[in-house]
């Protein structure tokens, strides 16, 4: 059995892009949550942890910009993906500004998709080296 490489917060209003999200990323090796709005996202991603949340950007009710705003007034480090039928420059721009760390266009190639959650996955994992601060020595 493949070891779990990550667990996903999917926010998509569209049953049967759910379901092929669930399908391609379990076989990738990551469990995903499901929701298909807004106010279940927020319960979730407040109650447990993911190691990333993909949104869509047109639900009803809440734009994915503004869940993804919103999230970020409580958590700065689960990373972001936005996979929407938005295709315009702006939308991607908006999404980037409201805190996300990537856009893709749907439909996009299993291969692509796959590789963007792994990329920005990892990316969040990376910590930061420490600067040690030494004190000044004598010559």
């Amino acid at each position: 059995m493949t070891p779990l490489r990550g667990r996903i917060l999917c926010t998509e209003d569209d049953e049967d892009t759910r379901g092929l999200l669930v399908i391609t990323l379990n076989m990738a090796g990551y469990e995903v949550i499901c929701t298909d709005n807004a106010e279940k996202a927020l319960a979730l991603i407040k109650s447990e942890k993911f190691d990333l949340c993909l949104l869509d950007n047109w639900m009803p009710g809440v734009s994915g910009e503004d869940l993804c705003k919103k999230i970020r007034e409580f958590d700065g480090r689960t990373p972001i993906l936005f996979y929407s039928g938005a295709a315009y420059e702006e939308d991607k721009k908006r999404a980037i500004g409201a805190g996300a760390q990537g856009y893709l266009v749907k439909p996009v190639m299993d291969d692509k998709l796959i590789a963007e959650v792994g990329r920005i996955i990892a990316e969040s994992r990376v910590v930061a080296p420490i600067a040690v601060c030494l004190p000044n020595q004598p010559d």
